[in-house]
C-alpha cells in the first residue's frame, strides 16, 4: 500500500489558497518566516508619546548610509517601519501614504492612526485568499498620535493587528523581546524609551552595531507631529 507524502509534496504549499489537512495555509507561515529574517524595528509607547528606532542592515560599506530610510512618515502625525521584503513595505506604505491625503482632502482632517492599519491589514488579508497571488511577506510598525489617543499598532502577514505598548519585529526579535519585557514601563518618557531601544539594539547587533544604520523617528504628544532624529542625538544616547 502506498504511504501517504508529506503536505509539501502534496502541493498544499503551492497556492495560497489552498488549506493543508491539519486547517494551515503554508505560504503564509512561510510569510511569517520571511518577516524574522527581516532587519530589528522597535516600537515603544510613552507617557508623552511614541518612538520608532529601526535597524538599516547595511552589509555593503560603498551605500551612502543615508540613502536607505526604514522609516517612513504617512502623515505629519503617523509614520511606520517594517521587517520583511522592503519592497513589499514600500507598496504597503506608500498606499498608506495616499489614504491619509486622500481622507484630508474629503474630510479636511487628520486621518486616525487605526484607519491606517486597517486599510494596510485590508490588503494583505486579501492576498490569503486570492488565488495567483501571494501573501505580503512583512510586518509593520504603525506609530502615531490622533484625537483619541497615543497608538502603536504591529500588523502581520495575514491581515491581523494587534496594539501595542512595546514590540519588536525582525531577526532580534526574541532577545529584544526579553529586554521589553524586564525594562519596560509605562510610565517611561520619549527619551528613556530611545535609551531602551538602543541599548536593546546594541545588545543584538553586538559587534555590528552603529549609529550610521540606526534610524530612529519619534511622534510627540506635545506637538502631535513626527520628528526624525539625526546621528548626534543618536550618539549621546548610545553612549548612556
Amino acid at each position: 500500500m502506498q504511504q501517504p507524502m508529506p503536505h509539501q509534496l502534496m502541493g498544499y504549499d503551492r497556492a495560497i489558497t489552498m488549506f493543508s489537512p491539519d486547517g494551515r495555509l503554508l505560504q503564509v507561515e512561510y510569510a511569517k518566516k520571511t518577516v524574522k529574517q527581516g532587519s530589528t524595528a522597535i516600537g515603544i509607547r510613552c507617557k508623552d508619546g511614541v518612538v520608532l528606532v529601526t535597524d538599516k542592515r547595511i552589509v555593503d560599506k560603498l551605500i551612502v548610509p543615508r540613502s536607505v530610510d526604514k522609516i517612513t512618515q504617512i502623515d505629519e502625525h503617523i509614520v511606520a517601519t517594517a521587517a520583511g521584503i522592503l519592497s513589499d513595505a514600500r507598496v504597503l506604505l506608500e498606499r498608506a501614504q495616499v489614504t491619509a491625503q486622500q481622507h484630508r482632502l474629503t474630510y479636511d482632517s487628520k486621518i486616525d492612526v487605526l484607519s491606517i492599519v486597517k486599510d494596510i491589514c485590508n490588503l494583505k488579508q486579501i492576498c490569503t485568499q486570492s488565488g495567483g497571488l501571494r501573501p505580503f511577506g512583512v510586518s509593520t510598525l504603525v506609530a502615531g498620535i490622533d484625537n483619541s489617543g497615543t497608538y502603536l499598532f504591529q500588523t502581520d502577514p495575514t491581515g491581523i493587528y494587534f496594539e501595542y505598548k512595546a514590540t519588536v519585529i525582525g531577526e532580534g526579535e526574541t532577545e529584544i523581546e526579553d529586554i521589553l519585557h524586564k525594562e519596560y514601563k509605562e510610565t517611561m518618557t520619549v527619551d528613556e524609551a530611545l535609551k531602551l531601544a538602543m541599548k536593546s539594539l546594541k545588545k543584538s547587533l553586538d559587534k555590528n552595531f552603529s549609529v550610521e544604520r540606526i534610524d530612529a523617528a519619534v511622534v510627540r504628544a506635545g506637538t502631535g507631529e513626527v520628528e526624525y532624529l539625526d546621528n548626534t542625538i543618536l550618539e549621546k544616547l548610545a553612549k548612556k
